[in-house]
C-alpha cells in the first residue's frame, strides 16, 4: 500500500511540473483588445446583362430541339458579330408537359446570356433580338475591375480608421505603444443581378424599348483584429 501511495505521489507531482512547463511555454495573453472598423461607399454601376431564351411545346422532343437550336445559334452569330458585346450559352433543358397525369408533350429551352459596356450597343441588339426570343430578365452590374478598385481605396480607409482606435485606445489606457497579434479584411455587398422582366407576352411585339438606368451598389469593407499593449 505505501508503495501505491508513494508512486501516485511521483505520478502526481510529474504532472503539476509538466503543467507550470506547459504554461511558461504559452505565450501571455494578457493586455490583448479587439477592434473593428467598417468602410463604405458605392460604385457605378458598368456592365448591361441581358438573359434571352427559345421555347417551344409539340409532341415532338428532337423536332422541337432543333427549332430551338436553330433560334439560338442565329441569336449568337448575330450577337457576336458586335466586338463589344461578349455572349454565352446557357442551360439547356427538355422536361415533359402533363395532361392528366400523362405525358402529352414536351418542352425545349435554351437560354443565352449577353454583356456589354456599351448599354447603347447592347439595347439596340436586344430589339432586334426580341422579335425571336423571349427577353427574361436585363440589368446593370459592376465589372470585377471597377469593383476591386473601388474596394481597394475602402480597405484603405478601413484599415486607416483601425489604426486610429488602436491608437487611442492605447494612449486612453496609458501606454505608448501596441502591436497587432491578427487582423482581418472582409468585403461585402452581393453584386446585383438582373432583374426579371416577365416579358414572355411581349416578346412577339418589335423592338420593346426598357427604360434602364445603371445607378450604383453599395459595398463595404471591414477590418476587425486584435492589439496587443505593450509596455515602455
Amino acid at each position: 500500500m505505501k508503495v501505491r501511495i508513494r508512486m501516485l505521489a511521483v505520478l502526481l507531482a510529474l504532472s503539476m511540473l509538466s503543467v507550470v512547463e506547459a504554461d511558461e511555454r504559452a505565450p501571455l495573453t494578457y493586455d490583448r483588445i479587439d477592434l473593428a472598423s467598417v468602410a463604405r461607399g458605392e460604385v457605378q454601376n458598368d456592365i448591361l446583362v441581358a438573359i434571352l431564351s427559345s421555347e417551344m411545346e409539340g409532341p415532338k422532343s428532337a423536332a422541337l430541339a432543333v427549332e430551338v437550336n436553330k433560334a439560338i445559334a442565329k441569336a449568337v452569330e448575330r450577337a457576336k458579330q458586335v466586338p463589344e458585346i461578349e455572349v454565352q450559352t446557357l442551360g439547356y433543358q427538355t422536361s415533359p408537359v402533363y395532361q392528366k397525369e400523362r405525358i402529352s408533350g414536351w418542352r425545349v429551352k435554351q437560354s443565352i446570356r449577353l454583356e456589354s459596356p456599351d448599354a447603347g450597343k447592347l439595347g439596340g441588339l436586344l430589339g432586334e433580338l426580341q422579335s425571336q426570343l423571349h427577353l427574361e430578365s436585363v440589368g446593370y452590374e459592376t465589372s470585377p475591375q471597377k469593383r476591386k478598385s473601388a474596394e481597394d481605396g475602402l480597405i484603405k480607409e478601413a484599415l486607416g480608421a483601425f489604426r486610429q482606435r488602436a491608437e487611442l485606445v492605447t494612449r486612453e489606457l496609458g501606454r505608448s505603444r501596441y502591436r497587432i497579434v491578427a487582423l482581418r479584411v472582409d468585403t461585402g455587398g452581393a453584386p446585383i443581378r438582373p432583374m426579371a422582366l416577365g416579358m414572355r407576352a411581349m416578346a412577339a411585339e418589335a423592338a420593346v424599348p426598357v427604360p434602364l438606368e445603371a445607378g450604383t451598389q453599395n459595398i463595404e469593407v471591414s477590418v476587425s483584429g486584435t492589439i496587443e499593449l505593450q509596455a515602455d
